[in-house]
């Protein structure tokens, strides 16, 4: 009988044995994977706003500001003249005005126009009229003197009071340039060409414009030339 019962102990050691052994050999069980994360978009929708900003291509600041043009002044005014006491002035400072400039000269038949230039400058200069005057010496030395002279004369004898400027060569191959582009322009009445004698008058619009050219016998109380005048301080800025 005790025999019997070892052999049942065996045989249920020899179980049991058997069972942590094939316990043992069987693989991990794998692990259940997670439930996939629910989000509200398919995966072809679009970012929201929020996710998008890092992929949105960086615009510059200024992208939709244009450029500005460069506002360069008419030609006739990219000038810097020297007055008669010796100051550098820049002619753009009369932009917006209508000009008339004149070569002037002391020894001259029409140096008594002076009188009627500063008769102009007194009763325009309000409404937007500078008269502005170049002595040259360029014809029969009718004007010898020099810048301290030739303003000590026009105050004593006519009162100028309109800008003068430090003289210049008007005619020939020493021209300014200013007078390069003003003989250049084919306004009327006498059109383009060369200054033939002192006096000469070249009306200037308030945009740069040369709007008239007027030669020596052209007074500066002549009807034409005042109603030329007065259209262009007509015209506004």
């Amino acid at each position: 009988m005790i025999q019997q019962w070892m052999v049942v102990a065996l045989m249920l050691g020899v179980c049991s044995i058997g069972a942590c052994n094939d316990s043992a050999d069987q693989p991990d069980r794998a692990e259940t994977p997670a439930p996939p994360v629910e989000t509200d978009r398919t995966p072809d929708a679009p970012l929201a706003a929020e996710e998008a900003v890092d992929e949105a291509p960086v615009e510059p600041a200024d992208a939709d500001v244009p450029a500005e043009e460069a506002d360069e002044p008419p030609a006739v005014l990219q000038f810097t003249m020297t007055t008669l006491d010796g100051r550098a002035k820049p002619l753009v400072g009369y932009r917006g005005k209508v000009l008339l400039i004149v070569n002037t000269a002391s020894r001259c038949a029409f140096t008594p126009q002076y009188a009627g230039l500063q008769a102009l400058h007194e009763q325009m200069a309000e409404e937007g009229l500078a008269v502005l005057g170049f002595p040259a010496n360029n014809f029969r030395n009718q004007e010898p003197g020099t810048d301290e002279q030739i303003a000590a004369f026009c105050q004593a004898n006519f009162g100028v009071a309109f800008d003068m400027f430090s003289k210049i060569s008007v005619a020939g191959e020493g021209r300014h340039r200013l007078y390069d582009l003003l003989t250049a322009a084919d306004a009327p009445p006498a059109g383009a060409g060369p200054v033939n004698w002192n006096f000469e008058k070249f009306l200037i619009a308030r945009d740069g414009t040369v709007v008239g050219h007027y030669r020596s016998k052209t007074t500066p109380a002549d009807p034409a030339l005042l109603e030329a005048i007065q259209r262009e301080l007509n015209k506004q800025p």
